[in-house]
């Protein structure tokens, strides 16, 4: 992976510790909003993205490009697959049960993904600093063990839930809220 120092855990960072009423080895991630392009069932051309941690530490997910995830003809577009690397990145941070959003995404792209392809997906958590959360992604082609497709490193950075009351839609948040993404 290329990444830069800002997505590099720094000296001295604290390993990630997941919260004790975070999901267990085996438990599933559900949406955190039905009309997220990432995850929610509800987004008509989202990607339906789905994950499960299978150790409580990191996470994992299945995404199947379908026609309407196309760059170049037959392809999927790049930055579908950035998309999909920060959803599932976006949900390793739920095991935290705390809010944070992304910073920084760096992605490198490895092998071409063609449309009916299933990428599998890997997140994890490589450092905590402070308000800052260091995490890593893959993508695989075709199965879990199968070709790296896609890589990716993240900076995210721990909010209050004010920030999405101030700047997205609170009575959409009140009403779709999973107790599991936040420290209550």
């Amino acid at each position: 992976m290329t990444r830069s120092t800002l997505t590099t855990p720094p000296p001295g960072a604290e390993p990630p510790k997941t919260h004790p009423d975070g999901p267990s080895a085996g438990g599933s991630l559900g949406s955190h909003f039905s009309r997220c392009f990432g995850c929610g069932d509800d987004h008509p051309t989202g990607l339906h993205i789905a994950a499960v941690t299978p150790d409580g530490a990191s996470v994992e997910a299945a995404f199947t490009v379908g026609e309407s995830h196309q760059g170049a003809p037959g392809l999927a577009h790049g930055g579908v697959l950035a998309s999909a690397m920060d959803e599932v990145i976006g949900m390793s941070i739920w095991l935290l049960r705390k809010p944070y959003v992304t910073a920084r995404l760096e992605t490198d792209y490895l092998l071409p993904v063609p449309v009916g392809t299933t990428l599998h997906l890997r997140a994890w958590c490589t450092g905590i600093a402070g308000r800052k959360a260091y995490l890593e992604a893959e993508g695989r082609v075709g199965a879990p063990g199968g070709p790296v497709a896609v890589r990716a490193a993240a900076l995210f950075i721990e909010v209050d839930m004010t920030h999405f009351a101030e700047h997205g839609d609170l009575a959409a948040l009140q009403a779709e809220h999973q107790d599991y993404e936040v420290n209550p």
